[in-house]
């Protein structure tokens, strides 16, 4: 199994921007798909977004589309979560997640990698 470590959360104000970095562990990350998740105080976790093993599609929960970016770079074991025109209803601990599979999936049981998350507070 791959392992995750997220960093760049943060406190920032209405209307800033953030980026959340995954860090993954040896030589297998271009074989998973990866994605973000949040999960807002008391709430459960819900889907962000999603790339290809590729980095060639993306996927977005509506709630975040046109705002946030994910990207990968596989040959630094990495993936982003570019997060602009942050809104207080974003505050959420984020998680990267890992999986293998052949179709694109927005489902937390589709993922089998996570790491520990991070905390994004978005401030009114």
């Amino acid at each position: 199994q791959v392992q995750l470590v997220e960093s760049g959360g943060g406190l920032v104000q209405a209307g800033g921007s953030l980026r959340l970095s995954c860090a993954a562990s040896g030589r297998t990350f271009s074989t998973y798909a990866m994605a973000w998740f949040r999960q807002p105080p008391g709430e459960e976790r819900e889907f962000a977004a999603a790339i290809t093993r590729s980095g060639l599609s993306t996927y977005y929960a509506d709630s975040v589309k046109g705002r946030f970016t994910i990207s990968r770079d596989n040959a630094k074991n990495t993936v982003y979560l570019q997060m602009n025109s942050l809104k207080p209803e974003d505050t959420a601990a984020y998680y990267c997640a890992a999986g293998i599979f052949l179709h694109t999936c927005s489902a937390i049981g589709c993922y089998d990698n996570w790491g520990q998350g991070t905390q994004v507070t978005v401030s009114s």
